[in-house]
């Protein structure tokens, strides 16, 4: 079982290179990335810390990976129809700093969310979700890979969130594991089909490799010591890179940080307990090992050919784009923070974290489609949307526009949407009106923004500037009002809301 958004997507709206080009600046992001095997754990009160929410630099993105979310019967039946605990609080954490849940991914205990500070959202198209049982060892469905993929300002990204076979001895089933998925996962893209083809990958998750032929007390003592190097040699996963060409092409910032497994619940000790084994005696304790990673591939390179034939089809045609597409927009990557979290004890792993500045030219500027409020807004009388294409997109019947409140979460939290026409998309100043019905405005009024949502694309294609709704006049005279307890949440201020 498994639930995800954003599943189905088209090429239609990638930006033709060739029209594209232009001398823009190249533009800097902030990623914040977690990975977090939560060990069926409820989530912390505070996220604080994990999010690092006090830092004077806001992500525009947050990616949050987690592992061996609780996933029982009675609580699986109620997450598939509502959020599970930890993105509801992911959520209610992040919503009010104006970011919202652009997609997520579900597989039994992995949970992958990513989260967009809401500027960004228009540009953030192509977006599909996917997932990968790996069924060694007689495991079904708590092992193996889920993923979100999408073009962030034309650039295609790629956030692989995995859990692998666990235990010191099966290192190389580890790795058969990930190349099975990096083989077997397929995107409907034609740009971007395989998570190789992507300009930007993130592999990171519980992947479980350990250290490797030293023993316990030396282990223990580097840790209390700091001096972390001097296992490093021993990581299997640095050992197996030296073999396996799929994992030489990803990087790692150094592991200067304590092994994030495994601890004592609720204390920041090494596993102390006492293990019974078949025949009564005492099993080992488990070695402490940096199980927990995240690490990066920037698409590499293609050498330039010799002749740019154009009428190229199949791989070499595909290499020839990406080479173009390298050198007229830009990628870079920059690791700016790689550390564990050791204040977060309900669990025996400890999250770590990852904080990455994209640097990368744009390969477009503007939204899909304009659209704003016309006049007053109240539950007093039909409203009116205006909206523009500012470029070609295709349009569908299945189109609407949503009126949201300031500091919503997540697409589908919309207080009302209307259905807009099967209009046919001129690439000019054409306005388009849209009504929307007294009936289905909030009287309570508020703050609110409107979204246009391509059903084809699977996407929020234009946002609105922050707009009041006025409290209903009528209602109030009459008596009429609700009570407020689900009202609109007017603690944003709408000046800075799109800032």
């Amino acid at each position: 079982m498994m639930e995800e958004n954003g599943q189905q997507s088209s090429d239609a709206q990638q930006p033709d290179l060739s029209l594209r080009k232009g001398n823009y600046e190249e533009e800097s992001f902030r990623l914040h990335m977690v990975t977090w095997n939560v060990a069926t754990a409820d989530p912390p009160d505070d996220m604080t810390l994990l999010l690092h929410l006090n830092s004077p630099k806001s992500p525009d993105l947050y990616v949050i990976g987690l592992q061996e979310v609780y996933s029982g019967p009675l609580r699986f039946v109620s997450d598939t129809i509502f959020d599970d605990p930890w993105s509801h609080l992911l959520m209610a954490t992040l919503a009010p700093r104006k970011y919202i849940k652009v997609s997520s991914i579900r597989m039994q205990g992995l949970l992958l969310l990513f989260f967009s500070k809401l500027e960004h959202v228009p540009f953030i198209r192509d977006i599909q979700a996917t997932y990968t049982r790996t069924g060694i060892f007689g495991y079904w469905g708590n092992k193996g890979a889920v993923s979100v993929r999408l073009s962030f300002y034309g650039h295609m990204l790629c956030f692989l969130n995995c859990h692998l076979a666990a235990h010191m001895k099966y290192a190389t089933e580890r790795v058969d594991e990930f190349e099975y998925i990096m083989d077997t996962q397929t995107f409907d893209c034609k740009k971007a089909s395989r998570i190789v083809d992507h300009r930007l990958v993130f592999w990171f998750g519980d992947l479980n490799f350990r250290i490797q032929d030293h023993g316990m007390h030396f282990v223990r003592s580097c840790i209390n010591n700091q001096n972390y190097n001097l296992l490093w040699s021993k990581d299997q996963l640095t050992m197996m890179k030296k073999n396996e060409q799929m994992l030489q092409e990803f990087e790692e910032g150094p592991l200067d940080f304590q092994p994030t497994y495994k601890f004592d619940l609720n204390s920041n000790t090494y596993d102390s307990r006492l293990y019974r084994t078949w025949f009564g005696f005492n099993g080992k304790k488990r070695k402490p090992a940096w199980t927990d990673r995240i690490l990066w591939r920037l698409r590499p390179k293609a050498p330039p050919s010799d002749e740019q034939d154009e009428n190229r089809v199949g791989p070499d045609a595909k290499k020839v784009g990406h080479v173009e597409e390298d050198e007229e927009y830009p990628l870079k990557i920059r690791q700016d923070l790689y550390t564990s979290n050791m204040e977060y004890s309900i669990s025996d792993h400890k999250p770590v974290i990852s904080v990455f500045t994209l640097e990368l030219r744009k390969m477009y500027e503007t939204p899909l489609v304009r659209l704003q409020a016309e006049g007053d807004w109240s539950a007093d009388i039909d409203a009116m949307v205006l909206y523009s294409p500012l470029q070609p997109f295709p349009s569908s019947t299945w189109d609407w526009i949503g009126l949201y409140k300031v500091g919503f979460t997540s697409v589908s939290e919309y207080i009302t949407y209307t259905w807009v026409k099967d209009d046919e998309v001129a690439f000019n100043e054409e306005v388009i009106q849209v009504y929307v019905s007294k009936e289905e405005i909030p009287v309570w009024g508020g703050e609110c923004v409107l979204c246009y949502y391509s059903s084809t694309l699977q996407c929020i294609i234009g946002i609105s500037e922050p707009f009041k709704v006025h409290e209903s006049k009528v209602a109030s005279e009459e008596g009429l009002m609700p009570e407020k307890i689900n009202g609109l949440d007017k603690t944003i201020a709408s000046e800075n809301f799109l800032n």
